[in-house]
């Protein structure tokens, strides 16, 4: 583990010793433009956003096939993953792209066993192989994909989730675009994540599931559309990443050390001078489900950007401008906007209910409330529209339940930070399960199957 360099340690003492000396002050130049200033940086993030609500409607244009298909790795790194992996192997197998130009490998534990028990009990593709990472640490997810890169043999790879649906020419779309790309500094192309829950009512978690899925359709179908657009790079999904073999060998692959390794590849590739860009064709997911889930989920996505941001932020100008204000307004603004969501709901409803019980307006600065109002308006205009684009419903209930949402990212934050300081390379794993529908559609079709096999006999 790396502790933070000098210029780190300075800028956070700098920062911690003025905000003090500041907050201690009653009046004076300083703390009327620490009030200012921090609205004002929130007023120019939701400007950023609705810029990028603008910029995300112009769309790539499609590019004709190669003349040639590359040959092209599928990965899957799964850790206590039996109830899905039948599932998976299903979806993996709809893939549309030539058998001969196609491996993949199903990256389990040495002692998964019941993983590897479902997998073996299961037909796959003659492409798609078990692939057994040996015992080591840290036991992560980044590591087992480091271990596929090495024995890969494709141009071009793709990873993949446990709980994933992918398009089944999400690989074709993708390697066309890579063949389009002329100057080869095109490293990696990030498809869209879109949440789609098919369990009965009674398993599902409304609240949840629903601000998932606008949050989701927001960053996939708004932001990193535009932020490719632009030319700028971007914190990269977990799943549904294409890159070139050689680029990402030449990276080293992933940081097996980091619980956001997604987010920090997509930075390191543009420090090195490449790409990123985004496909159309999209892959599916489920929520993660109540807050018994979703809470470790996001406390691990926080601290792997707490990782990120202070691994990148050591070297900040050989990210260039672009590079760190792609920084600064993501995973940045990401961070200061989890710890800010819940005190700023906070302090409104104390404001509120004071200023009610005393019969009298409430005082509240103009530009604090300015800038929550734009801040919640951009929000809403990115949901709604990512919403629109992915196919998920959103509608007022939706609207007022957010702030709710976003208040919970605070309590994730507060739990994300205690993490790294005490556990930073843990990893708080998701727990999937299978699609009840989908597991009834199977069903149903071998039973008509064996039925019809008794009838013909």
């Amino acid at each position: 583990m790396r502790l933070p360099t000098w210029g780190q340690v300075l800028a956070i003492v700098v920062i911690a010793a003025s905000g003090l000396w500041i907050a201690q002050t009653e009046s004076g130049p300083a703390k009327s433009a620490l009030a200012l200033s921090i609205p004002v940086i929130f007023l120019l993030w939701a400007f950023w956003r609705l810029a990028l609500v603008l910029l995300s409607e112009r769309r790539p244009q499609p590019v004709p096939p190669p003349a040639q298909w590359p040959r092209y790795t599928v990965v899957a790194a799964l850790y206590d993953e039996q109830e899905v992996i039948p599932q998976l192997i299903e979806r993996l197998s709809r893939i549309d792209y030539p058998q001969d130009r196609l491996e993949g490998f199903l990256a389990l534990e040495a002692h998964d066993n019941d993983t590897f028990r479902a997998a073996m009990a299961v037909e796959r593709p003659a492409w798609l192989q078990i692939l057994i990472v040996p015992p080591g640490r840290p036991q992560t997810k980044p590591r087992a994909l480091n271990h596929a890169l090495a024995r890969a043999t494709g141009d071009l790879i793709c990873v993949y989730d446990a709980e994933d649906d992918p398009d089944p020419l999400q690989l074709r779309e993708a390697a066309a675009r890579f063949a389009s790309d002329r100057n080869a500094r095109l490293a990696c192309l990030q498809a869209p994540l879109r949440i789609r829950r098919r369990h009965a009512a009674h398993d599902a978690s409304p609240f949840f599931d629903r601000q998932f899925a606008i949050e989701y359709a927001a960053l996939f179908e708004v932001v990193i559309p535009a932020m490719a657009r632009l030319g700028f790079p971007f914190p990269l999904g977990g799943t549904s990443n294409h890159f070139r073999v050689d680029v990402l060998r030449q990276m080293g692959g992933w940081d097996p050390w980091n619980v956001t390794e997604d987010a920090d590849l997509g930075f390191r590739l543009w420090r090195h001078g490449y790409r990123l860009g985004a496909i159309e064709r999209p892959t599916y997911e489920a929520p993660p489900g109540g807050i018994e889930h979703w809470l470790p989920q996001r406390c691990r996505w926080l601290k792997g950007y707490l990782q990120t941001f202070g691994v990148h932020s050591r070297d900040p100008f050989g990210l260039g401008v672009r590079g760190g204000i792609a920084l600064i307004t993501t995973l940045g603004a990401s961070l200061i906007a989890a710890a800010a969501h819940g005190p700023s709901l906070a302090w409104v409803i104390v404001a509120l209910v004071t200023a009610a019980d005393a019969r009298i307006t409430p005082a509240m600065p103009l530009a604090a409330v300015s800038a929550l109002i734009l801040g919640a308006a951009s929000a809403w205009l990115s949901g709604a529209i990512g919403a629109r684009r992915a196919g998920v419903p959103y509608g007022i209930r939706d609207m007022l339940a957010s702030p709710a949402y976003w208040a919970l990212l605070s309590l994730a934050f507060v739990h994300a930070a205690w993490r790294l300081i005490t556990e930073p390379f843990t990893w708080d794993k998701t727990a999937h399960h299978p699609d009840p529908v989908e597991a009834a559609e199977a069903a149903t079709t071998a039973s008509d199957d064996l039925d019809a096999g008794r009838r013909a006999a």
